[in-house]
């Protein structure tokens, strides 16, 4: 397991005998609100968005979730036998280890490395959580379109984004006409270009 080489190789061994694979097209969801959560999620491959939901289907974004990481969520909701308060979607072809839930305090108990990255796990996604905080209480509509779109090109290493302006404004809490003019004023300016059903960032450096 070259992602997770942090493990002693008795644990590894363990994950791979133990651990379920599973694997997720684009856009399938790994986890909705109010599924019971019986595992926690290993990313070996690919991209998970986390992300809540109100009742009229607005998103807010969290964080996203890449190959060699876990999902802090997923560990809490089943080692205490709660359900998901979040949801969960591949943002590329997917693959991630499902770890049975009664396996995970035995581990902790046993190997200091499982115990030191679920600990890792916890803070990483924390301090994620209080970027994307900061970036709602803190920051102006524009500021935070500039942060989702260097945040898209970082995590999907990719300068294409593939969304519709109504896609954008539901995960910044907006709407579609002012996520437009926001656009387009980004286009005008030659930082972005504007195409049928995606849009190409060409240079945020600096801004």
């Amino acid at each position: 397991m070259e992602l997770f080489n942090q493990f002693e190789p008795e644990l590894s061994k363990k994950i791979q005998q133990a651990g379920v694979v599973r694997k997720f097209k684009t856009d399938d969801y790994l986890m909705k609100t109010g599924q019971s959560i019986r595992s926690a999620v290993l990313v070996t491959k690919g991209i998970i968005k986390v992300f809540r939901e109100d009742e009229e289907g607005n998103e807010v974004f969290m964080y996203n979730l890449h190959p060699g990481e876990a999902c802090a969520i997923s560990m809490t909701c089943a080692a205490r036998q709660l359900s998901s308060q979040i949801m969960a979607k591949a943002l590329v072809d997917t693959e991630v280890i499902a770890i049975p839930v009664e396996l995970m305090d035995e581990w902790a108990a046993k190997y200091k490395s499982w115990y030191q990255f679920v600990l890792e796990t916890y803070r990483s996604r924390f301090e994620e959580l209080l970027d994307t905080l900061d970036q709602i209480a803190f920051r102006n509509l524009d500021e935070r379109l500039l942060w989702y779109l260097k945040q898209h090109q970082k995590s999907l290493k990719t300068n294409i984004l593939k969304a519709s302006f109504t896609d954008i404004a539901q995960e910044l809490n907006s709407s579609r006409e002012v996520i437009s003019r926001l656009m387009k004023k980004l286009a005008e300016k030659g930082y972005i270009k504007i195409n049928k059903n995606q849009i190409e960032i060409v240079d945020l450096r600096g801004l």
